[in-house]
C-alpha cells in the first residue's frame, strides 16, 4: 500500500481518536495530518530503538511480550509528538495509553479497509 494512504489512514485515526478520548486533542483535519506526519517521523527515528531497547532491560521479556511493548512504545512516542508540536495535547501518560491503543485498532482497520478497496474487482474480472 502507498505510503500517502497509511498516512492519511493513521491522520484519521488521530482525528477520530481526538474526539474518542478525553484529554486528547487535534483541533482538526489538517491538524491531524501534521500530527500524523510528526508522528511517522518520530516512529521512524526513535520506534524502533525504543522497542529494541525495552525488549533488552526487561531481559527479554519485553520482545515475548511484543504487542505490550509496540502499544507501551507508541504511547510514549505520542507523549515526545506532543512535545514536538502544539497541534496535538495529550494530557497524561494514562491518555497516552489509551490513544496508542485506539489509533493503533482505528489504523489496522482503516489500513485492512483500505486495503480490500484497493483489491476489490468488478464482478466478472480475474483479481491476480
Amino acid at each position: 500500500m502507498p505510503i500517502i494512504l497509511q498516512w492519511l489512514v493513521l491522520s484519521f485515526a488521530f482525528w477520530l481518536t481526538a474526539r474518542i478520548v478525553p484529554g486528547f486533542r487535534v483541533a482538526g483535519m489538517w491538524d491531524a495530518v501534521v500530527v500524523a506526519a510528526i508522528f511517522g517521523i518520530v516512529n521512524f527515528f526513535l520506534g524502533a530503538l525504543l522497542y529494541y531497547a525495552i525488549g533488552i532491560a526487561t531481559l527479554g521479556i519485553g520482545l515475548l511480550l511484543s504487542l505490550i511493548t509496540h502499544w507501551f512504545v507508541n504511547a510514549v512516542l505520542l507523549k515526545i509528538t506532543d512535545v514536538l508540536t502544539r497541534r496535538l495535547d495529550v494530557q497524561s501518560f494514562g491518555t497516552a495509553l489509551v490513544a496508542a491503543l485506539v489509533i493503533s485498532v482505528l489504523g489496522k482497520i482503516g489500513i485492512y479497509a483500505v486495503g480490500v478497496a484497493m483489491h476489490h474487482s468488478p464482478p466478472g474480472s480475474v483479481w491476480l
